[in-house]
């Protein structure tokens, strides 16, 4: 008996930004675990973020927490390392339709992104889907010819020098939307560390505006829950407030923290 599949490919982030009527709200998949991925998954986040950028996330272990968010009505962004053609062809061949490239500070990048993501002879992207999970083996009709329309490109502003420039980085055709990341773009001020600095948040206000302008949709990272819905309130069309990493790191301390009793205090050194 012939197998019967389901050749359709999964809604894109582009797509699901475009009809929603309320901001999406991920969080971070760091720990490179297909458990904690599933987890992430299911637990009724729009989306997640496996992180090949500072996480230990290779090819393998991104194909796997693909599989794992695949059973659940979630969307999943992987974050390349770094916005170069080799790394983003085997992305995509992994399956993965949405992706988001980090550090972009001018459109002439922007553009050199979209080209890894596009095939020939609007762009470079090497064609391998025959083998790949990207077009399920030749199972999804027309793949090659409608591979844009399975792919979303998102790139993040993490500089000042992008913020500058933010309307012309999400102009550029085949960009779907821009993330800014206050981390960097507070390190890049000289502010490292201090996220919620009034220069910093006045700097991805001013990205914000500048994406806007452009007419495509802008997120944020933002763990403080405070900082998170000011930005929500500024118009951020979508937000990471998690990571499975952090959630575990804080949820055990606590839980170290109510069973665990204090040290007893050493009475001699507090006398002298």
């Amino acid at each position: 008996m012939p197998i019967r599949l389901n050749t359709a490919l999964e809604a894109t982030l582009r797509e699901r930004l475009t009809s929603a009527d309320r901001a999406l709200v991920g969080g971070w998949v760091c720990s490179g675990s297909p458990v904690m991925a599933e987890i992430m998954a299911g637990s009724g986040l729009d989306w997640v973020l496996v992180d090949m950028e500072h996480a230990p996330n290779g090819l393998e272990s991104v194909l796997a927490q693909l599989h794992a968010a695949s059973a659940y009505d979630v969307t999943p962004v992987v974050r390349v390392p770094v916005g170069d053609a080799v790394t983003i062809k085997q992305v995509l061949d992994l399956g993965a339709q949405n992706l988001l490239v980090p550090m972009v500070s001018s459109p002439e990048q922007a553009r050199e992104v979209v080209a890894c993501t596009q095939y020939p002879p609007a762009g470079v992207r090497g064609v391998g889907s025959a083998l790949a999970r990207s077009g399920r083996w030749n199972r999804v009709p027309g793949y090659l010819a409608e591979a844009e329309q399975h792919v979303a490109l998102f790139v993040q502003i993490e500089t000042l020098a992008g913020v500058e420039r933010a309307e012309e980085i999400a102009a550029v055709e085949g960009v779907d939307g821009v993330f800014v990341g206050p981390s960097d773009l507070a390190a890049s001020m000289g502010r490292i560390g201090q996220q919620t600095h009034p220069e910093v948040v006045d700097a991805v206000h001013r990205a914000f505006a500048g994406v806007r302008a452009a007419n495509k949709p802008v997120g944020v990272n933002a763990f403080d829950p405070q900082a998170a819905r000011a930005y929500l309130d500024a118009g951020a069309s979508w937000i990471l407030v998690g990571a499975d990493v952090a959630l575990v790191a804080r949820g055990a301390e606590q839980l170290a923290a109510d069973f665990i009793p204090a040290e007893p205090r050493d009475e001699q050194n507090t006398q002298e």
